[in-house]
């Protein structure tokens, strides 16, 4: 299981799930195993579970074909597997840090019992048993029709669990969104933060602003195709994933990265001083202003314009990051207004760890980014230019702004977190050298699974001792070297799994992890899924 749980203690025996044909990931049970719920309420989980499965392993027993979700409400049967509210075995669970993206205050805990005669997943709330039955729904993927007896008591260690997904250097279709979505929720992370703006292109609509679209989503990096979402993918999208408690968190990145303003209101953008690249090439900033009144009417705008298309969401995402050329005095002016006016929208705000130096409200998040492992390597190149230079120097003194003023970080280290990093073990599958050579920014030293897990979000964030400081940890994804949807899940599996790990799990080792994940991979499969087959790991 992934994550690991608090607590399992092992049984005697199985419980088979029917009596039919063996579990195999070309062919389906045909006899049905009973699912019964407690609570009309838990119907709908019941039956994403059972969608879940057939998608995970060919097991279409739990729910008849065709059935709807009320046909799930039944009373208790034994030899079945039976959902229910309540909250025994759960209070030697530690209590949950951070902050959750929706402003809720959710209990996730639950308790999964395997017997010989049945199966019970139990939870306080909702949430809390659709997260037992993605714990069972991995048992099934590994043991089939048998799965051991054993009682599982689990609750996250931290309440934002996320990853960033970049569909600005390359547009992302909702269809690859879904896939993503459904990664997360098969790992437990409930939060999928879109970065919808950069240089490279604009990805949603804002009505009063239509160049916005016409041309700010044309593009993207090198000569891929543009692209953006409408307000009905949008609401399909937050719709799917809220049906698998996840959270979608837009990101509107600014002042800086504002090289689509600039192509479709180029008067609203300062051009500041460039420079120039080993090819020739010109490397240009775009930033938008502070003093000029034209920007704000333009950012409300553009606020009023995400914030109901992300209704679930508590927060707004203010990017803030790498606004090169800006002096910090207008970075810091134009960071505070732009957290102001979100609040005054009634949202609460998140941003790159640069926004410490604005010395924002302590209720915004802050997300911890650069890790010093990294500043350290790419400053001691003598290739990097002077200004970024200078901006890994600034960049040391973030978290310790955020922290002194009592604000939450968000982990997102890139040493352990970054998933753009190169694969740096070899592939089992020789095919895979050509992509692994490929896809991954050169700019990062290459990362190993082992790398994903072998840290603390507590432990390996500078000035941080416990884990009330963090608001919870978020894996991201950049795709620069992106091309298409198998190299994006080149890079995301199998490290997704390992980032779940740290957000959700309170102890881990190595040598159980890789067990755990090899035994992923069948699902993987089955799901049509790419992965990295990392010669690290004994895949099944």
């Amino acid at each position: 299981m992934i994550p690991s749980p608090v607590s399992t203690t092992p049984g005697e025996g199985v419980f088979v799930l029917t009596a039919g044909t063996p579990l195999t990931p070309d062919s389906a049970l045909t006899a049905g195993t009973p699912l019964t719920v407690g609570s009309p309420e838990l119907a709908p989980v019941a039956a994403q579970f059972a969608t879940d499965l057939r998608l995970d392993s060919a097991l279409a027993l739990l729910l008849p074909a065709g059935a709807s979700s009320a046909d799930a409400v039944s009373s208790a049967a034994s030899g079945g597997i039976h959902i229910t509210f309540g909250a025994d075995g759960l209070d030697d669970v530690p209590a949950v840090a951070g902050v959750r993206a929706d402003g809720a205050e959710v209990d996730e805990r639950y308790g999964l019992e395997v017997s010989s005669t049945g199966i019970r997943v139990w939870s306080p709330t909702t949430e809390g048993v659709f997260r037992g039955l993605t714990t069972l729904r991995q048992l099934i993927a590994v043991h089939g029709a048998n799965i051991p007896c054993q009682r599982i008591i689990d609750g996250p260690r931290f309440a934002w669990r996320g990853l960033s997904f970049d569909v600005v250097r390359t547009f992302h279709p909702p269809e690859t969104v879904r896939r993503v979505i459904d990664m997360c929720s098969l790992y437990k992370l409930n939060v999928l933060h879109l970065h919808l703006t950069d240089d490279q292109g604009w990805r949603f609509e804002v009505p009063n602003r239509p160049e916005l679209i016409k041309f700010g989503s044309l593009g993207a990096m090198a000569d891929r195709p543009g692209g953006y979402y409408s307000p009905l993918e949008l609401a399909e999208l937050n719709r799917y994933a809220e049906e698998r408690f996840v959270t979608l968190v837009p990101e509107i990145d600014f002042p800086g990265h504002t090289g689509a303003v600039s192509r479709a209101y180029p008067e609203l953008t300062t051009e500041l001083p460039g420079i120039p690249l080993p090819d020739g090439g010109h490397l240009e900033f775009h930033s938008l202003d502070p003093a000029d009144p034209a920007v704000w009417t333009f950012v409300e705008d553009v606020v009023d314009a995400v914030v109901p298309q992300f209704p679930r969401s508590a927060y707004l995402h203010i990017g803030g990051d790498e606004a090169w050329g800006m002096s910090d005095e207008a970075h810091a002016t134009f960071v505070r207004r732009a957290a102001e006016l979100v609040r005054d929208k009634g949202k609460r705000v998140v941003g790159w760890q640069e926004i410490a130096r604005a010395d924002v409200d302590p209720a915004d998040v802050t997300q911890y980014w650069l890790d010093v492992q990294d500043i350290d390597a790419i400053s001691e190149r003598p290739e990097v230019p002077e200004f970024l230079i200078e901006h890994l120097g600034k960049a040391r003194h973030d978290v310790p702004k955020a922290l002194e003023r009592g604000g939450k970080l968000l982990v997102s280290a890139t040493t352990y977190l970054y998933f753009d990093r190169p694969h740096a073990a070899e592939s089992a599958d020789p095919e895979q050298e050509e992509t692994r050579a490929r896809v991954g920014l050169r700019a990062y030293p290459p990362a190993t699974i082992h790398d994903g897990i072998d840290w603390d979000p507590v432990a390996n964030t500078p000035g941080v001792t416990s884990d009330d400081q963090l608001a919870g940890v978020e894996a991201a994804v950049w795709c620069e070297t992106v091309t298409s949807r198998d190299d994006l899940e080149f890079l995301l599996l199998p490290r997704l799994p390992g980032a779940a790990e740290k957000a959700w799990s309170h102890t881990t080792t190595w040598p159980t992890y890789a067990t755990h994940l090899a035994a992923q991979s069948p699902l993987w499969t089955h799901r049509g899924w790419t992965y990295f087959k990392s010669s690290e790991i004994d895949w099944l």
